[in-house]
């Protein structure tokens, strides 16, 4: 056998192959943390919106009926407040803070599963190029996930992910 200057034995070319598929492995696990937390910081963001401007607007429309019922002289005041209330929640749903919301949580979860299962085949003694092609399927699924209105067919996108056997 060949040995390199310093004595050690060169890696092996499925060594290396390993040493690539752990590194993109990897890359997969680091981009499916961030785009994780991104995802969350948006839900988060698109409660805020949703309270922000729901509840003035519901305040809004209870105040402008109780005005426009009390005396005559406040039903332009009522009106005004209603026209304020109509807008606010005119412009919360055109927003669709609540359509939004749900999109970045089923994208939380869809990342989390590409990270876990990043996570189990990083853990594992040996990776294959299979592990990859699943990583790299869950990833479009979790890049999709922003757009579905409803989950995937096949059930929760973190379910099923069982570690190839060693070989």
């Amino acid at each position: 056998m060949a040995s390199t200057e310093d004595g050690t034995m060169p890696p092996s070319s499925s060594d290396g192959a390993d040493c690539r598929l752990r590194a993109e492995i990897e890359r997969l696990r680091a981009e499916a943390a961030d785009r994780m937390r991104l995802a969350q910081r948006r839900a988060d963001l698109w409660v805020r919106v949703d309270i922000l401007l729901g509840l003035p607007a519901a305040f809004l429309a209870g105040a402008s009926g109780a005005a426009g019922l009390a005396t005559p002289d406040a039903r332009v005041p009522a009106a005004l407040l209603a026209l304020l209330a109509a807008g606010l929640a005119g412009c919360a749903g055109s927003l669709r803070s609540d359509t939004r919301r749900r999109a970045n949580k089923r994208a939380r979860h869809a990342w989390a599963a590409v990270e876990a299962g990043a996570r189990v085949r990083l853990s594992q003694h040996r990776v294959v190029p299979a592990d990859l092609a699943e990583l790299l399927d869950r990833r479009q699924a979790a890049l999709t996930a922003y757009d579905a209105e409803h989950p995937p067919p096949g059930g929760n996108p973190s379910s099923g992910f069982a570690p190839t056997p060693p070989g």
